[in-house]
């Protein structure tokens, strides 16, 4: 019987449960037992603002820095609760990949999509309504028309409060 086909996950993960559930969903739906899958995290760091005044920046540089090192240990923080939903709910030889990017989330999640030639991209929705997403956008709908991989968007259902994935 042939080797299975190594495939490349990309779960898109932020400080949301809808992507965490998303995560959870793939580790019981799509990664096989028997397959050679990697799950690749990505995080996308949105943008630092910078505010200025007629005087010139509103923000010294200690407090860029410290602005700086919030948004990295959130950064770190979103990623080490994925990687552990990895390790207690994933198969024990599932291999686990991060990528953390600074920008537009919708522009980092298909950069990087066409970038590693991802075979699925993964993402949670936040379910906003029509209003909601028409001034902030839908980054799923977004990633749906611009990625050149299949995507799935995994809706949370409103009356499970287990991430599990399963009934």
């Amino acid at each position: 019987m042939a080797d299975a086909k190594e495939r490349k996950i990309l779960v898109a993960v932020d400080d949301g449960l809808e992507s965490m559930y998303a995560l959870s969903w793939s580790l019981h739906n799509l990664v096989s037992q028997t397959s050679n899958d990697t799950i690749i995290l990505i995080y996308a760091k949105p943008p630092r603002t910078v505010y200025t005044s007629p005087d010139g920046y509103l923000f010294s540089p200690d407090m860029l820095a410290s602005i700086d090192k919030c948004r990295n240990d959130l950064a770190s923080s979103i990623i080490e609760k994925a990687k552990k939903i990895c390790r207690e709910q994933g198969d024990k030889e599932v291999k686990v990949e991060v990528i953390i990017e600074s920008g537009d989330p919708r522009d980092v999640i298909c950069q990087a999509a066409d970038k590693i030639h991802a075979d699925v991209l993964v993402m949670g929705s936040h379910g906003y309504g029509l209003i909601k997403r028409a001034f902030l956008g839908s980054v799923s709908n977004h990633c749906a028309q611009n990625v050149k991989c299949p995507v799935l968007i995994v809706k949370k259902p409103k009356s499970s409060s287990s991430a599990t994935g399963t009934k």
